[in-house]
C-alpha cells in the first residue's frame, strides 16, 4: 500500500484540527457592481450582481435574488472586473544597488533566508493591495523560499496572491553568476541549480517539481556557454511528463531562438528579438512575457536617470514590434528592486504604462493581465474570469479601466478566494 504524506499523526492532528474549527454553513457574499468588464470579450455590463459562496463565484445576473442572510457588498459606484496577473515575479528577491551592486550573487550570500521570508511576505501583500490576484514567481528564491511563502499563503498564514512558482531556477554552471569568486565554494548556494548534463537537468526539473513548482525556470543565455536547442528541448520533455510547462530567460538572439525553437511555454524579457524570432515564435505559440521596466523601476534598481529612459524606450520599442507582429504577450514585470515611499504593487502596476506607450489598447492589456496569463500559467479553468464556479477573484476602480487604463492604478477592493483583502 502506498504511503500518504497525509499518514503522519501530528499532521493528521493538525488536519483534523483544521476542518473542526472550520465554520460549518458557509456564508454568501452579495456584490452589486456598478460595471462589470469581461475581459476576454472585452465588453462590459451594468447594474450586475455577483454572488460569492465558499470562496468561489456562485452565479453572476442583473435580476438575482440576494439571500436575505448574505452579507451585502456595495460596488455600485465602481467598476469590477477580475483579479489580475504578474506572470514574472520575483517576491522573496531585493537587488539593492546600494547593498549587493546589484549583483545576485552577492545578494545570495548576505541576504539571510529569514530576511528574504519576511520581504517576501511583505511584497506579496503589497502585490494582493494593488489587485495582483495571481502571480507566477520565477525564482531567486534562496532555499525554496517560494514553496514555503506559497504555504503560508494557502494556510491563512500571511496574505498574499495565488502563486504558480518554479523553485531553483536551472542553469548552465554558474547561473546569472558573474563574478569569479575567491572561494569556489561560494557558488555553492540554493539560489540557482546548475545543470549541464542530461541527468542534472533531469534532477534539477524532478527536485523543483517535488519542491512544489508549478512551472521551471531556466536561464537559456546566461554564460558563454549557452543551452542549445537540444538541451531546452529535453528540459522540456522532461517537465511535461509532469504536466509543466518552462519559462525561458533569454537575453540574447541565439537563447531566445533556442528557446523558441524548442518549444518553450514563454520567453522572458527576450529583449533582442529579430522578425524571424517574432513569426516563429508566434508559429509555436510561444508566449513573449516582456517585462517592459518602466524608468521609475530601473531608477529604483540603481540606474542612471538618461540610461533609465534610454533603456525604457529601447524595451518599449521591441514591445511594439512583437505586438504588431501579432505575437501573444502576457504582463509580467520582474521588479526586483524596492523604492522608497512605493510598494512593490505600485511599482508593478505602472508597467500598464509601457504597453500604452507601444500602442496596445485598454482592452488588449486587460487580457494580457487576466485571461491570456490565466492560459499561460495553466489555471484557466480556475482563475481569470468572473464565471460561475471559478475562485472568487476581484477587483475594483472608481475608474473604467476599458476606457481609461490607469484606472487600474486607482484599485481600492480586493477579494481573492472569496475574502476581503483590501477596501477603501
Amino acid at each position: 500500500m502506498k504511503a500518504s504524506r497525509l499518514a503522519h499523526p501530528g499532521l493528521a492532528f493538525i488536519c483534523l484540527l483544521l476542518f473542526e474549527t472550520s465554520p460549518a454553513v458557509s456564508q454568501i457574499t452579495a456584490i452589486t457592481a456598478g460595471t462589470l468588464i469581461d475581459p476576454e470579450t472585452g465588453t462590459e455590463r451594468t447594474k450586475q450582481i455577483i454572488l460569492i459562496e465558499a470562496g468561489k463565484f456562485k452565479a453572476i445576473g442583473s435580476d438575482l435574488q440576494i439571500p436575505s442572510d448574505a452579507e451585502r457588498i456595495d460596488l455600485s459606484q465602481e467598476t469590477v472586473l477580475p483579479g489580475l496577473f504578474d506572470a514574472h515575479t520575483h517576491l522573496l528577491a531585493t537587488v539593492d544597488a546600494r547593498w549587493d551592486l546589484g549583483d545576485f550573487w552577492i545578494m545570495a550570500l548576505q541576504r539571510r533566508a529569514g530576511w528574504r521570508a519576511i520581504q517576501g511576505a511583505r511584497h506579496a501583500k503589497e502585490m494582493l493591495e494593488s489587485g495582483f490576484t495571481t502571480v507566477r514567481d520565477l525564482g531567486n528564491s534562496g532555499d525554496h523560499l517560494d514553496t514555503d511563502l506559497d504555504k503560508a499563503i494557502r494556510f491563512g498564514l500571511a496574505p498574499g496572491p495565488t502563486m504558480v512558482f518554479s523553485g531553483r531556477i536551472v542553469a548552465p554552471f554558474g547561473g546569472q553568476f558573474w563574478d569569479t569568486p575567491a572561494d569556489p565554494r561560494l557558488l555553492d548556494n540554493p539560489e540557482y541549480r546548475f545543470a549541464d548534463s542530461r541527468d542534472e537537468m533531469q534532477k534539477a526539473v524532478r527536485e523543483n517539481i517535488y519542491w512544489g513548482a508549478g512551472v521551471i525556470k531556466i536561464v537559456a543565455d546566461g554564460q558563454r556557454y549557452a543551452y542549445s536547442a537540444d538541451d531546452i528541448k529535453f528540459i522540456v520533455a522532461e517537465a511535461a511528463r509532469a504536466g509543466v510547462k518552462v519559462a525561458a530567460h533569454v537575453q540574447t538572439e541565439r537563447g531566445a531562438r533556442a528557446a523558441i525553437d524548442a518549444g518553450v511555454a514563454s520567453i522572458e524579457h527576450g529583449w533582442v528579438l529579430s522578425d524571424e524570432d517574432l513569426a516563429l515564435a508566434k508559429t509555436k505559440g510561444v508566449v513573449l512575457v516582456s517585462t517592459d521596466f518602466t524608468v521609475a523601476a530601473l531608477l529604483a534598481s540603481g540606474m542612471e536617470p538618461d540610461a533609465a529612459r534610454r533603456t525604457h524606450e529601447r524595451y518599449v520599442a521591441r514591445l511594439r514590434r512583437a505586438w504588431a507582429a501579432g505575437l501573444d504577450v502576457v504582463f509580467g514585470t520582474d521588479v526586483m528592486s524596492d523604492a522608497k515611499g512605493r510598494t512593490r504593487g505600485e511599482l508593478a502596476i505602472e508597467y500598464i504604462d509601457s504597453f500604452r506607450e507601444a500602442g496596445i489598447g485598454p482592452s488588449d492589456i486587460l487580457r494580457a493581465m487576466t485571461t491570456r496569463a490565466a492560459a499561460l500559467l495553466g489555471v484557466e479553468k480556475e482563475r481569470g474570469a468572473i464565471r460561475a464556479g471559478m475562485a472568487a477573484d476581484l477587483v475594483a476602480t472608481p475608474v473604467n479601466p476599458l476606457h481609461e487604463i490607469d484606472g487600474l492604478k486607482r484599485i481600492n477592493f480586493v477579494i481573492k478566494d472569496g475574502q476581503i483583502r483590501r477596501k477603501p
